[in-house]
């Protein structure tokens, strides 16, 4: 990835900060619209770095909510390609199944020019795919051929968002109208949590096995239960996991049949207080399940005056046309204003 950026032109500033063993732990990051608060995790610092003006664009990583999350808390576009996109080579390795690379910028175009940049099939990476990737910036600056169609799905945990957030999240789809259709609970769906956990944990304590085992002293009182959690996942419950996933794959392939994207929340709210955890991910962890493209849109202000995104989901291998929608979504949100 480091050598496609360059042979692009583009200047590698550095290395921004991330939770620990990409995580749940909280850095120090602080967020640049509030010092006080997170800028969300793992990819702490590039959310950060990008919305504090310090560097146009960042790359960033996501087994569950670490692109789309810190994105909404710092008020930038987030975008997460579909896994295998991107290459996965040098990075940390925390699940093989679930991992993902993706992006922070300050316009839809900048994501996905810099994803399109960057993407390209990998032999060593299990999860590339050798198939042409979608043309991203053609997709972002594309005008729709007929209004999009798009789904909201009512979830179990769809409480857990703040008061503001779901005011918001309901006045675009008031604006957006007709072309949002709602769906009921679908315990089926609010059960996928619980296999991305199973697949990230388990995961996670196998291939990091030598480091937790040398370090246990030193990792956080955050991590340290996660850990022994994960340890008691059996391989039976492991290999159970992988196959709903594949099942969930499947299911999705075919909602987007009828459907351009997917509305959800990028967040349960404005970012949390530092000192606390990183932000909840919920609202993210059925898409990276999946292995789905998602994009957060800054759109929103909470009722502190911090940024709120909102997220569109797309078709695996559908980028285009998730970007395409999302610039239909902005604009016309824009029009209705």
């Amino acid at each position: 990835m480091g050598n496609r950026l360059r042979e692009a032109g583009a200047v590698i500033m550095g290395k921004t900060k991330t939770t620990e063993l990409a995580f749940v732990h909280p850095t120090d990051t602080a967020n640049p619209h509030d010092a006080g608060r997170s800028p969300g995790g793992s990819s702490s610092g590039s959310a950060a770095a990008v919305a504090a003006y310090h560097v146009p664009l960042a790359i960033g990583t996501q087994t569950n909510g670490s692109v789309i999350r810190p994105a909404s808390f710092c008020g930038t576009y987030g975008f997460k390609p579909t896994r295998g996109v991107i290459s996965r080579s040098g990075i940390l390795q925390t699940s093989v199944s679930l991992d993902q690379v993706g992006c922070f910028g300050r316009t839809l175009d900048d994501v996905a020019l810099l994803v399109e940049t960057v993407g390209s099939f990998d032999p060593s990476d299990p999860a590339s795919f050798a198939r042409p990737r979608p043309p991203m910036l053609a997709g972002a600056r594309a005008a729709v051929p007929i209004e999009p169609d798009i789904a909201w799905f009512e979830l179990s945990f769809n409480d857990r968002l703040d008061r503001d957030a779901h005011e918001g999240i309901e006045a675009v789809m008031d604006a957006l109208g007709a072309r949002v259709e709602r769906f009921p609970t679908a315990p089926q769906l609010d059960a996928l949590i619980a296999v991305q956990a199973t697949i990230h944990e388990y995961e996670f304590c196998q291939h990091l096995a030598d480091v937790i085992e040398a370090h246990w002293d030193k990792l956080s009182s955050t991590l340290q239960p996660v850990i022994e959690r994960g340890r008691q996942i059996s391989k039976a419950e492991y290999e159970d996991a992988l196959a709903v996933k594949t099942s969930a794959q499947a299911f999705f392939a075919d909602h987007f049949n009828d459907f351009d994207a997917i509305l959800a929340p990028s967040a349960t709210g404005e970012a949390p207080l530092i000192g606390g955890s990183t932000g909840d991910p919920i609202f993210c962890t059925i898409w990276t399940l999946a292995g789905l493209p998602a994009i957060s849109l800054p759109l929103l202000v909470g009722e502190n005056g911090l940024p709120v995104g909102v997220q569109l989901i797309g078709a695996a291998e559908e980028d285009d046309r998730l970007l395409r929608t999302a610039n239909w979504v902005q604009t016309t949100l824009a029009t209705n204003a």
